[in-house]
């Protein structure tokens, strides 16, 4: 963390926001080899269509830059609605369901930062 933390309580919530991020990465892994592997496509794709657009944002993260917070809970929302469908078609399955979970508290720790570690203006910014 740097000097990108503005508040004491945003180190915690940047915190809470990293280890969810890389919950959510290593759970994608997961959920790609287990139960089983899809056969006929290659492994490198599917991880990379999974996890190319998260992984962009993984340095900004750590640090806790709030307009890459702003951007991944852009592209979070697009994760957690297809985890929502899928979660609906497999009546609640354990790994869509995850996701799902796992996308939600991204998202939220996400704006809970946002609104943490948000700039105030004083009255020498004004001037």
């Amino acid at each position: 963390m740097n000097d990108h933390i503005r508040a004491p309580r945003a180190r915690l919530t940047a915190r809470l926001t990293s280890a969810i991020y890389f919950a959510l990465l290593a759970s994608l892994v997961i959920t790609t080899f287990y139960p089983a592997p899809v056969e006929d496509v290659s492994i490198a794709l599917i991880l990379g269509v999974k996890l190319l657009p998260l992984v962009f944002f993984a340095v900004h993260v750590v640090r806790g830059h709030n307009r890459a917070y702003i951007w991944l809970s852009f592209v979070v929302l697009f994760y957690f609605t297809s985890f929502v469908v899928r979660a609906w078609l497999t009546e609640g399955a354990f790994a869509p369901m995850l996701l799902t979970t796992l996308t939600f508290l991204l998202f939220t720790l996400a704006m809970v930062h946002l609104k943490v570690n948000r700039h105030t203006i004083t009255a020498s910014d004004a001037q």
